[in-house]
Order: C-alpha cells, then sequence, then structure tokens
C-alpha cells in the first residue's frame, strides 16, 4: 500500500509506503488466494482525498482446485466505495477532489490551533458530531486506512450521534487561501452519559498517518482531547484497550501532568519518604504502594484521569522521585514484583485463592498456563511440582522485567522532555 499526495507520486519509488497488518480475514475462509501466478497487488491511496486504486498484474490463473479468488471482491471489502475502478479516474481526484479536506471541515469547529515558528504552518483539530452527514462521509474514506494499520479494530457506527471524531490537519503557506489542507490523523471519541448530570469521554480510534508519524502529532492530538475533557468539565477519560505503542505515550502525557499535581505530590512525597527509610527485604510485611483514595479523586475530578491510569503511571511516579534511583533500585524492584505477584495469584501467593498451572499446548509450549480460582479463596487440592513451581517462577519474572522495562522507558522519555 503506498500513499501518495500528487500526481507525480504515482508510480514513484520514493512515494510512502504502508505496511498493513495481517488481512487475512479479507481472503477467502483460510486467509489465502487462490488461482494467481507472479501475482502483485500494489494499492495506491491519495492522501488528499483518501480514494484508492488497485494495480494488479499476475502471469496466469489456474483454478488448483480451489477456484480462483475474487480480488476485486475482497478489496472491497476493505476499501469500499473509496476503490476506484481505474488509474485515470484515481488520477483525476488530485484535481477535482484536491480541496476536499479543507472544504469539509470548513464549518466545523476548531478546537486547538497553532502556527509553525520555524515555517508557515498551521496546525489545527477540528471536531465533528457524527449527526452530520460530512462527518460519515469523512469518517468512510478513512476507514480503510483504520482496517489496514490497526490491528483488531472494527468501524464505528456513524449514525450514533455518540460519536465525534478530532481531526487533525496541517496547512502550508498561511498566505495563499486555496492551499491544501493535509489530514495528518485523526481520532473517534464515544461521549457516555453519566448519572446524574455529567458524561464520559473514551477513544475509541486513534490514528496518524505513517507519513506523518514519530513527529508529536500523536501526542497533541491526545493532549487536545484532554484540554476538552477538562474544559467541559466531563467526569473521565479513558481509553478503549489501548494498544502498546499508544499506551506508551498516553502514560508519557499523564506522567507529566501528575508531576505537577499537588494532591499527587504530597501522596508521593509520603511514600518516597517510606521507602528511603530502609531496605523492605527486613520487613516482615511489604505494603500496597497505591495512590491514596483522595488522591485519585481528585486526579479524576480535576485531571480527568481515571483510577485505572493513575494505577499505571503510580510506579513510574515513585520511580521517578527516588533520586538518586540506583540507591534504591532494588526495593523499587521488590515493590513491583510484589504487585505483579499479588495480580496474578492473589494476596496469599498462590497457597489459596488463584493459582497458576503450566499446561503444554502446541500454540506456544514455553508461554502456556491456566489460572483458576479455587472457590472462597479455601486452599487448593491442586499441587504444583518442582518443574510446575519453576516455570510459575519465570513467568512471574518474565512479567516482572516487562514491567520494569516499562516504567524505566516512559521515564526515561519524561526526564527528556522535563
Amino acid at each position: 500500500v503506498i500513499t501518495v499526495s500528487s500526481k507525480d507520486e504515482v508510480g514513484a519509488s520514493d512515494a510512502a509506503r504502508i505496511t498493513p497488518i495481517d488481512l487475512n480475514s479479507f481472503f477467502e475462509e483460510d486467509g489465502k488466494i487462490y488461482g494467481y501466478q507472479g501475482l502483485s497487488i500494489t494499492i495506491w491511496v491519495s492522501s488528499i482525498s483518501f480514494q484508492a486504486y488497485a494495480d494488479i498484474s499476475y502471469k496466469s490463473t489456474s483454478d488448483g482446485g480451489k477456484g480462483v479468488t475474487d480480488l476485486k471482491s475482497a478489496l472491497q471489502n476493505i476499501f469500499g466505495e473509496t476503490l476506484l475502478d481505474s488509474k485515470d479516474d484515481f488520477l483525476q481526484t488530485f484535481s477535482s477532489d484536491g480541496n476536499y479536506i479543507r472544504y469539509i471541515l470548513c464549518d466545523y469547529q476548531v478546537v486547538w490551533s497553532v502556527v509553525g515558528v520555524m515555517e508557515l504552518l498551521l496546525c489545527q483539530v477540528v471536531r465533528m458530531v457524527m449527526d452530520n452527514p460530512d462527518a460519515g462521509s469523512l469518517y468512510s474514506r478513512l476507514v480503510p486506512l483504520v482496517l489496514l494499520l490497526v490491528d483488531g479494530s472494527n468501524p464505528i457506527d456513524v449514525t450514533d450521534s455518540g460519536w465525534e471524531l478530532y481531526v487533525l490537519t496541517q496547512k502550508k503557506d498561511l498566505e495563499h487561501e486555496d492551499v491544501q489542507s493535509r489530514l495528518l490523523g485523526f481520532s473517534a471519541i464515544y461521549r457516555f452519559y453519566h448519572y446524574p448530570d455529567s458524561t464520559r469521554l473514551r477513544l475509541g480510534q486513534i490514528l496518524v498517518l505513517p507519513p506523518y508519524q514519530s513527529k508529536g502529532h500523536g501526542r497533541h492530538l491526545l493532549e487536545v482531547i484532554h484540554n476538552v475533557a477538562i474544559s467541559e468539565d466531563v467526569y473521565d477519560f479513558t481509553v478503549e484497550e489501548p494498544l502498546d505503542a499508544f499506551q506508551h505515550v498516553r502514560t508519557c502525557l499523564d506522567v507529566q501532568r501528575l508531576l505537577g499535581f499537588e494532591p499527587i505530590k504530597e501522596a508521593l512525597n509520603s511514600t518516597v519518604l517510606y521507602l528511603k527509610q530502609g531496605r523492605l527485604s527486613k520487613k516482615t510485611h511489604v505494603p500496597r504502594f497505591v495512590p491514596p483514595s483522595s488522591a485519585a479523586e481528585d486526579v479524576r475530578r480535576v485531571l480527568k484521569i481515571n483510577k485505572t491510569q493513575l494505577t499505571q503511571c503510580w510506579e513510574i511516579l515513585i520511580y521517578l522521585s527516588l533520586d538518586p534511583i540506583d540507591k534504591y533500585v532494588d526495593d523499587f524492584e521488590m515493590i513491583v514484583s510484589h504487585r505483579v505477584k499479588e495480580e496474578i495469584l492473589g494476596k496469599d501467593g498462590g497457597s489459596g485463592g488463584k493459582q497458576v498451572i503450566e499446561v503444554p499446548s502446541e500454540y506456544k509450549e514455553d508461554m502456556s498456563f491456566v489460572m483458576f480460582k479455587t472457590k472462597d479463596g479455601k486452599p487448593s487440592s491442586v499441587e504444583l511440582d518442582e518443574d510446575q513451581t519453576k516455570q510459575q517462577e519465570e513467568q512471574l519474572k518474565q512479567l516482572v522485567d516487562e514491567r520494569l522495562n516499562v516504567i524505566k522507558s516512559v521515564a526515561q522519555k519524561v526526564q527528556l522532555q522535563v
């Protein structure tokens, strides 16, 4: 898949290429293409109008005992009406739909705008509510990119007015009104009712187009949505099943905001002071290091960060506050290890309640296990042998190491941005 912004880029060797996610579900029941030899499919997508053209070539066809795959139908399952029949029709869109983005967004609310200092660049975020046909029309052109680039994604319901689009655009050369506006990315937000008189915002989709990724645009888009949540005093702002890359950006942003929030600073100082008193390994009981409920409520009320996300940020805040970290690293790792073990095995550490048992499978032998919970938290009659106990300890250690790597990565990013 190749994105282009002009006729001249169509067919160029240096055009921006997109590596799509697994598209097996669009081709036959088994995810395979039958009946073609030397098959090559190149999809050209206009970053101006988001219409597409499929360049398909092959040497010959053969049913191969399976029948010939209908490529056009499979591609239309992804691209829908944006897939044009001919290359000429596709090339024509660069003149006929060259100002599509600017025209379709011109009558909608601008919730954020900034002009670049070094060059004449106007970046804006425009909000569109899905009860307007323009919003549905724009989103229908963006759906193929969502399916191509976001794992496990499904199109939103454009007839549901609870959905809102936040569209990030960029315009060059501010002295001319007819200059094209380019869409850099977008986010789909759902607005829920919260009893008795409030709403909650949940991010369902967010995408920065590949040519503009790793330039801070996703962070800017997320900041805008946070600011809207605060200015409109919604109950809280949540995210539906965030991918790891997005969660990293989100956590970096939230940690920075929390570092300057007084109720959190007070609670954090108390936690850090306790940790600096001595080694936890010498204590008979390791307490749970969680933010106080009063501070968590203040964070939700003022910053609109929910309790689950605050908990994700809390250990990172502790890590940043234990300065120098090298002096307290053993105790910090014990905190993380204790919390992970408690989440997986329960407070009794496996003597009762939850247990994890290794179960070999063909899928992934070294990571296959079953977790079960005994009735009323009573001790289980299932006993782990020495190999199972060792396997359990290794799995827990891997989870702890992964969490520590996330903490260190976010902390490093935040320190660079401070």
